[in-house]
């Protein structure tokens, strides 16, 4: 078993911050293609700063690298319960804000769930570890 868990390559605090900067992208993007000027559009990239954030400085202080990441992985899941909202507004059609519902239903349980895998995994490393 490896040392650091690892999806396609990269580790978890790269993908927190590649999902962090997509979100923040989403959500601005989507805000000026559909002109709106509800701060509500801009939900994804709010939820985006911090996510940005916690994988930079997972990175950047590997000391407190469970910590910023249990904080990346809360936003993760809030990202996939706001998405659920989708579920309520689906009958209406798809339009930008139930497209950024969906996707961040999708992205959020995406990779709230490799968060977890990764934790598992950090778990199984350590307790192999003392039994050395």
């Amino acid at each position: 078993m490896s040392e650091e868990f690892r999806v396609a390559g990269q580790s978890i605090p790269t993908i927190t911050t590649f999902y962090g900067a997509f979100l923040i992208i989403w959500g601005i993007a989507v805000s000026l293609l559909s002109e709106s000027n509800s701060v509500t559009s801009y939900f994804p990239s709010m939820l985006g700063v911090p996510l940005l954030i916690s994988g930079i400085l997972a990175n950047k202080i590997p000391e407190k690298r469970k910590l910023w990441m249990h904080i990346a992985a809360t936003f993760g899941l809030i990202c996939a319960l706001g998405g659920t909202r989708f579920f309520m507004v689906m009958g209406d059609g798809i339009d930008y804000a139930s497209g950024s519902m969906l996707m961040l239903f999708l992205t959020g349980a995406g990779f709230t769930f490799i968060c977890i895998k990764s934790f598992i995994h950090a778990r199984k490393m350590r307790e192999a570890n003392q039994t050395v």
